[in-house]
Order: C-alpha cells, then structure tokens, then sequence
C-alpha cells in the first residue's frame, strides 16, 4: 500500500481522535493535514503500524495545539461550547450506534475540557479508541503506571458528570418534535413544561454576536429568558428551522437574518436537562452549504 493510501486508510479514525481532543472541528482538520505531512517525511516502510504510528502523530500534535488553545479560551467571551458537528463522515464515526453518538456528546466533550490534556488523551486514547497501556505509554511519553493514573483520574470525572438516565430514541424523538412545534410558534409555555426542573441552557456567541454570557440555571430563569426574546425580538418571526442530528443529539440549523445558529438538545428521559445555542459564527462555518466547485 502506498504512503498516500495508507494515510487515507487512517484519515476518519485521525480525524475522530483530533476532534475529541479538541472539541473544534477545523483544529481537528488542520491537526490531521499536519500529520499528512508528517507522514510524508517519513520513509513508510520502516512503519509497522502506520495507523497506531498516525495516532500518536496525531495525540501529540492534539496535545500541542492544547497548551494554546487553553489561553484563548482563558480569555474567550461567554460560554465556551463545542463545534457541533453533523454525523458521519464529518467526524469520521463509524455505524451511528450508541457510543458513537455519546463519545461525542456535548455533555462529554464539555466534560472533557475540565481534563488536562494528558488525561483527555488518556481516557480518549484508552476508554474510547482503544489503545492497550503500552501503546498508550509511548504516545504520551509516560510510564505505564503514570498512563493508568491517568487515564482512571479522567474516568472518575467523567463518570461522575455523566446524565443520570438515558432517554429512549421514541422519547427523544417525541421531546424533540413538540420542541420544535412550540419553538416555531415562541410558545414559551409549552417550551416551559419540556425542561427539566434544574435544566440548564448554555449559549455559545464568542463576543460576536448577542447570548447570555453565563449558563442559565433552571426551568423558570430559562423561560424567563426566553419570553424576553420572544417579547423583545418577536423570535422565531422569519426564521427557518433545518431539523439535524449534532453531536448525537436532536438539532435545528436556524437561519436568522443576521445569520446561523445551532440548537441542540439533550434529553434525559422525558424532560430537557440542557439547551446549547452556539452563534458565534466561526463555528458554524462548517455547516454552511459549500459553493460547487467548478
């Protein structure tokens, strides 16, 4: 196999792995184009395992990009959400089963943030991709015992953020469809009785264009918020709803006149128990409808 179709092999599980270590989707692109070129330097024949080699070019590329990426969102205006990103092949997900859609859930990869980089790469590289404790141990340059302390610091994390009960796919469906019913008439009553009494909505502008700058906690304050809206800005008016799958949950692409934003849902049985709004429009760019190409 040549150098180039070894690489193409590997590129969705490279892509997969940048865009959990950085929750961005075009850092994970211009990662795996560096790793591209990366591999081009390197005599491939003298590579055993060209995809165990790309990942860890991949993981330390990830854990590089991180060290800056923390200072930007240090200073990043408002709340600090995900790219979403749609389903395969955008990510690189494998058949949409259940652990697809979770190990790229908003929820996790905000989880994820709160991690060091060695211990997001840990439990990503481990828990989710895979890779036995020596492999592992090579890619981050540690002992064994140091990865495994690692890699069970960031399990205990997660699993203690992780949502209390999992919805059934009718239940999501069925929460989704009366969202989306009373979210194109502003019937912010019906919006009311869908949340959660401790739900939480989490609204993503990068100082770029109009949200909340801190998480809104519970029920009441969210349908608060949201009649202001509805009252001040005669929301939804003209705006047009693209229903969509992100990040594994239930979605709408909502063109507004000043422009697109993403609402996605997270479902805990019967009830939302969050809200993400993400506006800031250098995240959405990737969602935008490509011209043809001539």
């Amino acid at each position: 196999m040549s150098a180039d179709a070894s690489f193409e092999a590997a590129r969705a599980h490279l892509r997969r792995v940048a865009y959990r270590m950085l929750g961005t989707f075009s850092d994970a692109e211009d990662v795996v184009q560096e790793a591209y070129l990366r591999w081009r330097s390197v005599d491939p024949s003298t590579i055993a395992e060209p995809r165990a080699f790309l990942t860890r070019i991949t993981t330390r590329l990830c854990l590089d990009h991180l060290k800056s990426a923390r200072v930007r969102r240090e200073s990043y205006v408002g709340t600090w959400l995900p790219e979403p990103v749609l389903p395969e092949p955008a990510i690189g997900a494998s058949s949409a089963g259940d652990d697809v859609r979770e190990d790229v859930s908003m929820a996790l990869l905000m989880t994820l943030e709160r991690l060091s980089p060695l211990e997001r790469a840990a439990f990503l590289l481990h828990d989710v991709f895979d890779v036995d404790y020596p492999e592992l141990a090579e890619t981050l340059e540690r002992s064994e015992a140091a990865c495994r302390q690692l890699a069970a610091r960031a399990r205990e994390h997660v699993q203690a953020h992780k949502p209390r009960f999992r919805a059934t796919p009718e239940a999501t469906r069925r929460v989704a469809a009366a969202f989306q019913s009373a979210m194109q008439s502003g019937d912010t009553r019906t919006l009311g009785a869908l949340l959660a009494e401790d739900a939480v909505l989490y609204s993503d502008g990068g100082g770029k264009r109009l949200a909340a700058r801190r998480p809104v906690q519970g029920r009441d304050n969210i349908v608060k918020l949201m009649q202001g809206i509805v009252s001040k800005y005669g929301w939804p008016g003209s705006a047009a709803f693209t229903t969509v799958e992100l990040n594994g949950h239930p979605a709408w692409l909502v063109r507004e006149p000043d422009g697109l934003e993403t609402i996605t849902l997270a479902v805990d049985v019967e009830r939302i128990v969050a809200l993400y709004l993400i506006r800031n429009p250098d995240k959405l760019r990737h969602l935008e409808p490509q011209p043809p190409s001539r």
